[in-house]
């Protein structure tokens, strides 16, 4: 997750990827380049996160609902 103290979190709560320097870095491939790969990797999260938690508690912790239409 992106934004001040989310890195953090997200490791406490176990949603890690583990990504090439490629996908990682800042090319068009990677997540801090492309705000499409971002975005749906934080969808991603999202929902394995919400397999044990509530909507509501995603919100409290990551302040954005990435899965607003589901």
């Amino acid at each position: 997750m992106f934004g001040a103290g989310q890195r953090e979190i997200s490791e406490q709560e176990g949603l890690k990827a583990n990504l090439c320097k490629v996908h990682h870095g800042t090319s068009e491939d990677g997540v801090h380049g492309s705000r499409e790969i971002r975005e749906w990797l934080c969808r991603e999260a999202q929902r394995e996160y919400e397999k044990t938690h509530t909507r509501e508690e995603w919100r409290e912790k990551f302040k954005k609902n990435y899965l607003e239409d589901e």
